[in-house]
């Protein structure tokens, strides 16, 4: 049995699945990325972005790290705003694409800035083993919980994923 080609909807008003989730993992990185930049960065001064130099250059890549997250919360909330002006928001998909991105973010700090690249530790002059796996193991909790929401999102809705 073949599926007929989508109705075509010239006034965007269909809910947009993947684009409501991608749109939400931006903004759940963003998010990510504050509240690490803030506790860990700024309220508990652990560490800097980049570590591997002057205190000066740790807090420049600090407050580059804060342009980057503040650009994509701001082009993230702008997108959503426009999902839901054009009635093509899907909430279940952005709801789980918010936590794909928060847990992608965490990943992706624990695995590539620390380990990998060694950016930066999460704290320095202890043993990291206990912060590396909280740290590692929160992040891939958020990423399995996003990705059984997009699972059971995309079970419920009906048609084409666009």
């Amino acid at each position: 049995m073949s599926r007929s080609a989508p109705t075509p909807d010239p006034l965007g008003k269909l809910p947009r699945p993947r684009g409501s989730l991608v749109v939400s993992a931006v903004i759940g990185a963003a998010v990510m990325a504050a509240a690490d930049e803030i506790v860990f960065h700024q309220i508990l001064g652990w560490h800097h972005f980049y570590d591997r130099s002057t205190t000066a250059v740790g807090l420049l890549s600090d407050g580059l790290l804060h342009t980057a997250e503040l650009l994509a919360l701001v082009a993230g909330f702008f997108a959503y705003a426009d999902l839901r002006r054009r009635h093509a928001l899907a909430p279940a998909h952005a709801r789980a694409g918010f936590l794909l991105g928060l847990g992608a973010f965490q990943l992706f700090d624990g695995i590539v800035d620390h380990k990998l690249l060694r950016l930066h530790q999460i704290r320095y002059g202890v043993d990291v083993t206990p912060y590396d796996w909280a740290w590692n193991a929160a992040g891939l909790l958020l990423l399995l919980v996003g990705l059984g929401l997009t699972v059971r999102a995309t079970r419920r809705t009906p048609g084409p994923a666009a």
